[in-house]
């Protein structure tokens, strides 16, 4: 009689052949993401006079789907998406843009990532890290797209 460890690892490569009706739902789900976690980046964002002229630091948590789950079987670069260019692309974004508002921002942000790297669903998290005196952080989180769709 096979054991807990040998019974699930069973499944796994059934899983990997196709659909199995027992396997646990997290090996079914068709969601599969990155993300980039306590990105530090410095920006004029504000609508205060002061805010304008001087850069401040802002904290982004970024979640997205990826477009295919080739990746997880080709181990191929090309099948996937370079996280360091989606933080590259984040980071010219905040180096150049003229919002005001975080919200404006962090819909902006969803809104590169998206357009240049065919992302059908995303989260972002914006922070500004003691923006008001009493508050450590005032935030924005929003999500657009899809999900479910690799």
């Amino acid at each position: 009689m096979p054991d807990d460890a040998t019974a699930h690892c069973s499944k796994l490569v059934a899983f990997h052949r196709g659909p199995v009706a027992d396997a646990p739902r997290h090996l079914t789900s068709s969601m599969n993401s990155i993300f980039i976690r306590d990105l530090r980046i410095e920006t004029r964002i504000g609508v205060y006079a002061w805010e304008k002229q001087l850069a401040q630091p802002l904290l982004l948590d970024i979640e997205f789907e990826l477009p295919s789950s080739r990746p997880f079987t080709s181990d191929r670069l090309g099948d996937a998406i370079d996280y360091s260019a989606v933080v590259r692309r984040v980071q010219a974004l905040a180096a150049d843009h003229s919002h005001q508002l975080l919200e404006r921002f962090t819909e902006a942000v969803a809104e590169v990532v998206c357009g240049d790297f065919g992302i059908p669903w995303i989260r972002v998290s914006v922070t500004k890290l003691a923006p008001v005196q009493g508050a450590g952080r005032i935030g924005v989180r929003i999500e657009r797209g899809t999900r479910g769709g690799a």
